[in-house]
């Protein structure tokens, strides 16, 4: 089953693989509960996907077994742009022409002033 939303690009022509919230629990090494907080406070962004169309998370999002560090405040920049979940995680994934790659790339090689510059453009 596609990821694709009328508001928002073919998620799976972008992201490589997925974490449901319990495999986000494991490879973080917290709770379930905890888990989901993370994506209730922003800390990471979710959407139903798979065929059994289940909150799930770029495995991307990770590194080095912890969230990327500086995600959470684009994820902030972008929601205050008006951009949806699906959109968000898109975003972030599309390959960025004045970043020389994607803005999670970016962020994963601690470029988060550069970023969040391309994204407050799009206000």
């Amino acid at each position: 089953m596609s990821t694709t939303t009328p508001d928002g690009p073919d998620l799976d022509a972008l992201v490589d693989e997925w974490l449901t919230l319990p495999d986000l629990a494991d490879a973080l090494g917290i709770d379930f509960g905890r888990a989901r907080r993370l994506v209730r406070d922003r800390h990471v962004v979710a959407v139903k996907h798979g065929d059994r169309s289940v909150w799930q998370v770029p495995a991307g999002f990770l590194q080095d077994g912890e969230v990327i560090a500086t995600l959470r405040g684009t994820i902030v920049l972008l929601t205050d742009a008006g951009f949806k979940d699906p959109e968000i995680i898109g975003w972030l994934h599309e390959h960025e022409d004045s970043l020389g790659m994607s803005p999670l790339d970016a962020l994963r090689q601690g470029q988060r002033a550069q970023v969040r510059r391309v994204a407050q453009a799009l206000f």
